[in-house]
């Protein structure tokens, strides 16, 4: 008996993980090597290729496509059509195949704004924001604040999701941090 739920419109090819507790919504696909962590949700039209791995209470919105290569730790927030690649360089008539992509690492906590662009071969720090319609051209800090095309940090971004004030305060939470060597981090 499965402890998680997928509706009939899906597909689930063999050799897939799903923790328990995560539920696969309309029209999606999820191919064989994915590994799935627990109570995680993957929104209508989300197809995960082979190989990617997900993990704990990931929130995967509409239409998004995760290629493979990118990897996504625990409580990752993934807004609608956000967009990933994996090729550079892509070219119909010389493919390059699985063994050439470039790896997409998301850490823990990082959200995605509404149709985001991350392109491959970066690093997404913990608990950093993505802003809707953002295009990822680079590594990003923990806690970064990034917007605009290409993106740009504007800020930094508290756990909770509040901006951060000059002083590194937390703007709706009242949490407080300090500059580190990979971004900030919450004081004590």
């Amino acid at each position: 008996m499965k402890d998680y739920f997928v509706h009939e419109s899906s597909y689930i090819d063999d050799g897939v993980e799903i923790g328990e507790r995560t539920k696969i919504w309309h029209f999606c696909h999820v191919q064989s090597g994915a590994r799935i962590g627990k109570e995680c949700s993957l929104g209508q039209n989300v197809n995960v290729s082979r190989n990617v791995r997900i993990g704990n209470g990931v929130r995967i919105q509409n239409n998004v496509s995760i290629y493979e290569g990118v990897e996504i730790e625990d409580d990752v927030f993934c807004g609608p059509s956000v967009v990933f690649t994996n090729d550079l360089t892509p070219r119909s008539r010389f493919p390059k195949g699985a063994e050439n992509y470039k790896r997409t690492l998301l850490k823990e906590g990082v959200s995605l704004g509404a149709n985001a662009t991350i392109v491959c071969g970066h690093t997404i720090g913990k608990w950093a924001m993505i802003g809707a319609g953002a295009v990822v051209t680079k590594d990003v800090p923990d806690y970064a604040l990034m917007t605009g095309v290409p993106a740009r940090q504007s800020g930094w971004a508290c756990q909770c999701g509040g901006k951060m004030s000059d002083d590194l305060t937390c703007m709706a939470c009242g949490r407080s941090y300090v500059k580190s060597e990979k971004g900030i981090e919450i004081i004590g």
